[in-house]
């Protein structure tokens, strides 16, 4: 897939780091204090989730998770109070990007691929070999059906997990359909970050300030691979490498 498509990713893990702090229910503020709505998303768009815990006392938590930014607070926390824990436990999270629990090894990318092929492609795809590589220039991922093997970018792990799972999930989709038909859709259909993550791609191409690249085809010439059917599809091209 090259950087146009995912046009152009939820880790990485489907659940990422997760922050905490301790002493939250001494260390309110004034019930007058004006701090304004809370946030529903995160800087980067991410959907915000604040949970309430008659089972938490004096501890708030914020995690990634499934593609959103939960925040878990006491049961008994003010609507101030949850304000400010809100935006304290937010700002901390993200110093830590959802990416940073991208899966580090091959051996890590293959334990995750089948997790989220059993969960949104009812373990149907099963690749031969799925690596990270450092030449592919010009995509994201992509994959040989013919050999059952797929390649992931190492320009992703720094990703939010929901992303880099997209881009895992895309490629195993085309084990099961080469081109970008209906049908090729339809499986990714059930990945609910599907949409933001194809977004999140596309600016990231676009931030890169290398456009949509023109070369219709799929195989990456650095990696020796051949084109994969369906390539012509714009979801597939990518950035042109800086000259």
């Amino acid at each position: 897939m090259r950087r146009g498509q995912y046009p152009a990713a939820a880790g990485g893990r489907q659940n990422g780091p997760e922050c905490e702090a301790g002493g939250a229910g001494s260390g309110g503020t004034p019930e007058d204090e004006v701090l304004g709505a809370l946030p529903s998303t995160t800087r980067d768009g991410v959907p915000v989730v604040v949970k309430r815990s008659h089972r938490r006392r004096r501890t708030v938590s914020a995690a990634w998770r499934d593609g959103t930014a939960v925040i878990s607070i006491p049961g008994h926390f003010t609507r101030t109070q949850e304000q400010l824990w809100v935006r304290r436990m937010l700002e901390k999270l993200q110093a830590r990007p959802a990416g940073a629990g991208a899966p580090r090894s091959d051996e890590e990318l293959l334990r995750r691929s089948l997790d989220l092929s059993r969960r949104f492609l009812g373990g149907q795809a099963r690749p031969a070999s799925i690596r990270w590589v450092s030449n592919q220039n010009g995509r994201w991922g992509s994959a040989t059906p013919a050999r059952g093997t797929i390649r992931i970018s190492d320009k992703i792990g720094g990703m939010p997990a929901w992303v880099v799972d997209y881009v895992i999930l895309h490629e195993l989709a085309h084990l099961l359909e080469a081109g970008h038909g209906p049908r090729f859709w339809q499986l990714l259909a059930g990945y609910p970050q599907l949409e933001r993550a194809k977004a999140f791609l596309e600016g990231a191409a676009y931030a890169m300030g290398r456009g949509l690249g023109d070369d219709p085809l799929d195989g990456d010439p650095d990696d020796g691979e051949p084109a994969e059917p369906g390539a012509g599809d714009p979801a597939n091209r990518g950035p042109v490498p800086a000259r």
